[in-house]
This record gives structure tokens, sequence and C-alpha cells, in this order.
């Protein structure tokens, strides 16, 4: 890592974490700039989840308990 580069990541060490938050937003952005035909597709595919959650036809399931499926699932426990 150059001292620049170093420099920059000890200054966003000191940011509070929704300012380090942002900033990774940010540069994620500016790597890989979103695509809007890809976000729109994503904001249709939500909907349609909340709708069927809505009518009963798809069931929740609380993130923690996802997330430790997941690793299950992966072997990652």
């Amino acid at each position: 890592m150059n001292s620049r580069i170093h420099n920059l990541v000890e200054r966003a060490r000191r940011l509070a974490p929704a300012e380090q938050a942002a900033l990774l937003s940010a540069l994620h952005d500016m790597v890989a700039p979103p695509d809007p035909a890809w976000e729109a597709a994503w904001v249709n595919e939500s909907l349609d989840r909340l709708a069927a959650y809505g009518r009963r036809e798809l069931e929740a399931v609380d993130s923690d308990e996802a997330m430790a499926q997941l690793r299950k699932k992966h072997g990652l426990e």
C-alpha cells in the first residue's frame, strides 16, 4: 500500500461509523457504478416480495436466523 493510500485509510479510520459507511458506498459507486436497469429490476422484485408477504404467500425469516442458516449451509460456522 503506498503512503497516499495508507494516509487515506488512517483518516477514514477516524471517521464515525456512519461516515465510514457513506465513504465506502461512494468508493463502491466509483469503481462499480450502479446499473439503473438492475436497480429497477431489484425495486420491482422487492415490491413483488412485499406484496406476496402481505398476501401471506411468503414467509418472513429473522435476519439472524437466515444468516445462521447460510453460514451452516456453506460451512462457515
